[in-house]
């Protein structure tokens, strides 16, 4: 079984993204985690094109242990010379990518120089880089668009001068699969010395094909993919890494003949933290890492994945890191998913109380596109379990600025008698809760807090989800205000008083 060598241009190529401008250190910790992930090579930069550039390439190099390094030079020698010594202290080994156009458009218009002319500057170029080091890969730009008795001989002329490998590039994303995969097999074919080199496919994605093509020219002979986390790169992106390699490991009927040494289970942490760092947004629907690659709504899915996961998930969201919940609550979804997610939740109802709760449930879909677990615990607690509202909320007063320490003073009305106690901490929120806690005497570990406009315009009413846990106890609370210091509070003693409720029913507590 042959290697699929995976080399990775998030931070070359997709840099180039619009946007998608990276820093040294953002740099060096993406190339890490590529690391993690197991690609083989990292392509860091293009050295020559910045002062930033070339540190960040050297820096890569000289921190980063465990894949080959390389740079990106065009084919004159001060690019060649900036790209090896900026890759030069690689511990995991250097490569010199050295580029030149071999299409008639861009040698007629771009470079304005002819066929014969463009055969020896290739040829010079990889013997120059050849100095530094053995590990030289060479790509005619714009290949899918080249003559291909031209291409043909340029492919044999790199590697007769020392190139190792030859890129194939459809810099423009025009090549179809069939058609991609064709010219690969046609490179094998009809030059002489390519078993001297491995061919590489590098795609790109303006007509949506970047990782069909790619896999079109590993089904053809190439054993190398040049790819991104998220397919990020110029105009449309480029050849999605994840992609790629879950497509040759879930289709082992198809590519029996190869393997990547990738860690799939890095792959979400991968996209995530190149999409933090880029601030490029991963689309839901986005294969493989979208939010909702492993998600379901469809009542009719749902309760075949409850059944048998396999009957509409063709990949273990965990192969590839992905560990949410796969069951999305909405207006699709059939009472056997929210009995689960109930279940998960540890909640367990009488199969009246669930069908109950799901006709609750159907009317909060309808106004809500996604149900989260905080309305399906409002529905059974309010609905079903309704708690007594133990102690009331009378007002709100706080103070809070940057030279001032956050107060608040809350005032609470229980069985007739009203209790004010005022209270400090990091914030006006913080205070509340603290002064809630010393009245109630329930003392609780904030496990999430978020905060939703309700409604639009400067004056929205503003609603507040919290979910807090006191021992074992797990509440959540909902209150909504125009100011938002009096939703927390509302939030928080909402959540109060279902677990005092909870206590009382449970242990028998007097309050």
């Amino acid at each position: 079984m042959d290697k699929l060598i995976i080399f990775d241009t998030t931070l070359r190529d997709g840099e180039q993204a619009p946007g998608a401008t990276l820093n040294e250190r953002e740099k060096l910790e993406i190339a890490r985690q590529l690391v993690t992930l197991g690609v083989d090579v990292i392509e860091a930069g293009f050295p020559i094109s910045s002062r930033g550039d070339f540190n960040a390439v050297k820096l890569i190099a000289s921190e980063v242990k465990g894949a080959v390094v390389c740079g990106l030079a065009r084919a004159v020698s001060r690019d060649i010379d900036a790209a090896y010594q900026s890759t030069k202290m690689a511990r995991g080994g250097c490569r010199i990518h050295v580029f030149l156009a071999t299409s008639k458009i861009h040698m007629q218009y771009k470079l304005k120089k002819a066929e014969d002319e463009i055969l020896r500057l290739a040829a010079e170029s990889v013997r120059y880089a050849k100095k530094y080091t053995k590990d030289i890969e060479f790509s005619p730009e714009d290949a899918s668009r080249t003559e291909l008795g031209f291409l043909f001989k340029v492919v044999e002329a790199v590697i007769a001068a020392g190139a190792t490998t030859v890129n194939i590039p459809d810099t423009v994303g025009y090549a179809f699969p069939e058609e991609y995969g064709a010219l690969i097999r046609s490179i094998k074919e009809n030059v002489p010395n390519i078993d001297q080199a491995v061919i590489s496919a590098h795609c790109h994605n303006d007509l949506g094909l970047a990782v069909a093509n790619s896999l079109a020219a590993v089904k053809n002979g190439a054993r190398q993919a040049e790819c991104t986390i998220n397919g990020i790169g110029e105009r449309a992106g480029n050849a999605s890494l994840e992609e790629i390699v879950m497509n040759i490991k879930t289709r082992r009927d198809i590519f029996a003949d190869v393997r990547t040494t990738i860690n799939t289970r890095e792959i979400h942490k991968a996209s995530r933290l190149v999409s933090k760092l880029t601030g490029f947004v991963v689309a839901p629907n986005k294969a493989i890492v979208g939010l909702n690659a492993f998600r379901h709504e469809s009542g009719i899915h749902q309760d075949g994945v409850i059944k048998k996961r396999q009957t509409y998930e063709i990949i273990v969201p965990e192969d590839v890191g992905f560990t949410g919940t796969g069951l999305v609550l909405g207006k699709h979804s059939g009472k056997h998913a929210l009995e689960k997610r109930l279940q998960e939740m540890g909640i367990k109802l009488t199969e009246n109380e669930i069908s109950q709760a799901f006709e609750k449930f159907k009317e909060l879909a309808d106004k809500k596109k996604t149900i989260y677990e905080e309305d399906l615990a409002a529905i059974v607690e309010d609905q079903i379990n309704k708690p007594t509202e133990i102690w009331q909320l009378e007002s709100v007063v706080y103070s809070s600025g940057t030279d001032v320490t956050p107060q608040a003073t809350i005032k609470l009305r229980f069985k007739g008698k009203v209790s004010v106690v005022s209270s400090t901490g990091d914030g006006p929120v913080d205070a509340c809760y603290k002064a809630i806690e010393k009245i109630t005497k329930i003392c609780t570990k904030l496990l999430d807090y978020r905060i939703e406009a309700v409604t639009s315009g400067k004056d929205a009413l503003g609603e507040v989800s919290i979910k807090v846990e006191s021992g074992k106890k797990v509440a959540i609370g909902r209150g909504s205000s125009t100011d938002i210091i009096e939703a927390s509070a509302k939030a928080f003693l909402n959540a109060i008083n279902k677990l005092a409720t909870t206590k009382k029913d449970s242990h028998g507590l007097r309050l």
